[in-house]
């Protein structure tokens, strides 16, 4: 009767109550909007991450951040909590294996000790090994597993969403670093250009031929620029901050070798087919993947409601006193099934059930607004990017303008047919046009590395590609690619 009862549990495994996981279905664009061109099946999100801009000291910046990032370092932490957490799960497959012992001297220890006392002071040993097992009828553990899993994976999406983040952020603070070099250069520029004019008018006015209102508007104008100055080295400061914390470094200087307009915007940048941004984004996997693990605890919350069964066992020598412990009569050994269920929870069970599905709906939404969100950040560095190169070619244009007014205004000054004021008034508007001409160059880099991240940029690198800013250490499998 009891060699049966074994077989006869592992068949009642395989039961397993709730619902089975089912991704849900987003309804995913046939192209994004604001991508151009009737090649949409590669993406720029399948290059490495050093190969969309090819400078060596931003490769250098990156390389240091995934490596010393405490940020990082954290999401890596938690991936390894969670691996722990499935493997805990994973052991409920098996039976549980304990031991215990006592060993006294003692006079009358135990009245009612199975092995009759003999007077006065006794030894007792007891020494035993148990088991206990559940047999997974109703596929709770089962379900345990499958939570613990997708939480795992879940984690590893979330330390790669990190990485791409990490490198998003650390080549915007370095291009926006670039651009404002620029801006200072510029700045620089006109400084020297309003201090001669202000030399010029100081003269004029000291001369007899000048005037102080003149004077005035050009100290006034220099001020200004070397507020401007001391304004931008203030905002280098503390962007160079910016990327010494992100290398996890204390705050320093950084070097560059290079300027902004040295830096050469990829002229390609396919977005590829929406539906495989679901496959690609290490936020929306992680959000499928939790939505995985609130289906699974629906499973988990419904097996409550039946029966635990399982097996328990011990074998082990009980003695007294302790001379006798080799003698067969000391040996102890039980084998035992148990099933244990609910009978009254004040609707408990139920609550809990409840609340593990409103929590599946929970995920499922946020799950849908990620996959929205995701669709919404391509499509908007799609459309930067092509408004910006418009905008660039604008402001070129005016820059060239104001270029071009200056130097009619000083060759009217300098041929007597008109005043200074209309050098000044031609510097006044260069100035401003030129700082919105470096923004714009600026901004044309950052949305190549926003698309890239929209996309998912490195999806195929391994962890360790990832680290080592190199293809040699293999390539990451490629998910299967769900269309919707």
């Amino acid at each position: 009767m009891k060699t049966a009862l074994v077989p006869l549990l592992l068949l009642a495994s395989a039961c397993t109550v709730g619902p089975n996981y089912r991704r849900p279905n987003v309804s995913a664009p046939t192209a994004f909007r604001g991508a151009s061109g009737p090649d949409q099946q590669t993406s720029f999100a399948d290059l490495p991450w050093w190969e969309v801009f090819k400078d060596d000291t931003l490769k250098e910046l990156i390389k240091s951040s995934l490596a010393n990032n405490y940020d990082l370092a954290a999401t890596v932490a938690r991936v390894e909590q969670a691996r722990q957490l499935a493997r805990v799960a994973r052991s409920e497959y098996f039976p549980g294996v304990n031991y215990s012992s006592i060993i006294s001297y003692g006079h009358n220890q135990f009245v009612s000790n199975p092995v009759a006392p003999e007077p006065g002071a006794q030894g007792f040993f007891l020494g035993i090994a148990s088991a206990a097992w559940e047999a997974d009828v109703w596929g709770r553990i089962r379900r345990m597993n499958e939570a613990a899993r997708a939480q795992y994976f879940a984690s590893e999406e979330a330390r790669r969403g990190v990485m791409l983040t990490l490198v998003s952020d650390i080549s915007q603070a370095y291009f926006e670093l670039l651009g404002l070099r620029l801006q200072l250069a510029i700045a620089e520029e006109t400084r020297q250009s309003y201090t001669a004019t202000l030399t010029l008018f100081t003269e004029r006015l000291q001369g007899g031929i000048g005037n102080a209102l003149q004077t005035s508007r050009a100290a006034a104008d220099l001020a200004t620029t070397v507020a401007m100055t001391s304004e931008l080295k203030r905002l280098i400061a503390l962007k160079e901050n910016q990327i010494s914390l992100l290398r996890g470094q204390s705050p320093g200087a950084v070097a560059t070798n290079v300027k902004l307009l040295e830096e050469i915007v990829p002229p390609d940048v396919p977005a590829g087919l929406p539906s495989t941004l679901l496959e690609r984004r290490p936020d929306v996997l992680a959000a499928a993947l939790n939505v995985r693990v609130a289906n699974a605890q629906i499973g988990i919350a419904q097996s409550a409601f039946f029966p635990a069964i399982g097996l328990t066992t011990f074998f082990g020598k009980l003695s007294t006193p302790l001379e006798d412990i080799t003698s067969s009569n000391t040996n102890a050994w039980s084998l035992g099934a148990r099933f244990a269920g609910p009978i009254f929870n004040a609707g408990a069970l139920k609550a809990n059930k409840r609340r593990a599905v409103a929590y599946w709906e929970q995920v499922t939404a946020q799950y849908f607004q990620t996959a929205l969100t995701a669709f919404r950040d391509v499509s908007d560095a799609l459309i930067s990017r092509e408004q910006y190169e418009a905008i660039r070619a604008e402001q070129t244009r005016a820059v060239q303008s104001n270029e071009e007014a200056v130097r009619l205004a000083r060759s009217r000054y300098l041929e007597g047919l008109s005043s200074y004021v209309e050098v000044l008034d031609a510097l006044q508007r260069l100035y401003p046009a030129q700082l919105l001409l470096a923004q714009t160059e600026v901004n044309r880099r950052l949305v190549v590395i926003q698309l890239y991240k929209a996309l998912g940029g490195g999806w195929n690198l391994t962890n360790e590609q990832w680290i080592a800013g190199d293809a040699s250490a293999g390539v990451r499998n490629p998910p299967p690619v769900k269309q919707p």
